[in-house]
């Protein structure tokens, strides 16, 4: 039950980021409103990447990669909003596809003490990909907006 509840969950978040970013075109990939803000091509790497970081982080035995510089310079090395949404795809279809592996004992083990989720239920990742798209689908949302279009509800 808990397995299909967090397959369902990662369905849901990645159909609401996709409809409340449709609006967006290969051609506003490099807009950003500020100079130093992530660009729209970057906003969609960095949720792909996260959703890569969260399940990393829960489901093997490296934990959590830290290393937020090199995270930030590959996000920034995205500059198509067409490849960033098929790392989106892909990032998505992996977490779909570990969660479909494990067992109820292997979702509901606690991660180990440390700075991130310390302690909780491996299976706590998913929501925390939930909650954190959410915050890139709203930035997303602001983003197409001040670019003149007028995004999807997500739900």
């Amino acid at each position: 039950m808990l397995k299909e509840s967090l397959i369902g969950e990662l369905k849901s978040s990645e159909q609401f980021f996709t409809k409340s970013t449709s609006c967006l075109e290969e051609q506003d990939s490099s807009f950003a409103p500020k100079e130093g803000l992530y660009t729209v091509a970057n906003q969609v790497s960095h949720v792909a990447q996260s959703i890569e970081w969260f399940m990393d982080g829960a489901f093997n035995p490296k934990g959590f990669n830290m290393d937020f510089e090199a995270h930030i310079a590959e996000v920034k090395a995205c500059t198509s909003l067409q490849a960033a949404r098929e790392q989106v795809q892909q990032a998505y279809a992996a977490a779909v596809e570990t969660v479909a592996s494990k067992s109820e004992e292997e979702l509901q083990a606690p991660l180990p003490e440390g700075p991130v989720m310390g302690g909780m239920p491996r299976a706590a990742a998913i929501s925390s990909i939930s909650e954190h798209n959410a915050h890139h689908r709203g930035a997303l949302t602001v983003y197409s907006r001040l670019l003149g279009k007028e995004p999807e509800m997500p739900y």
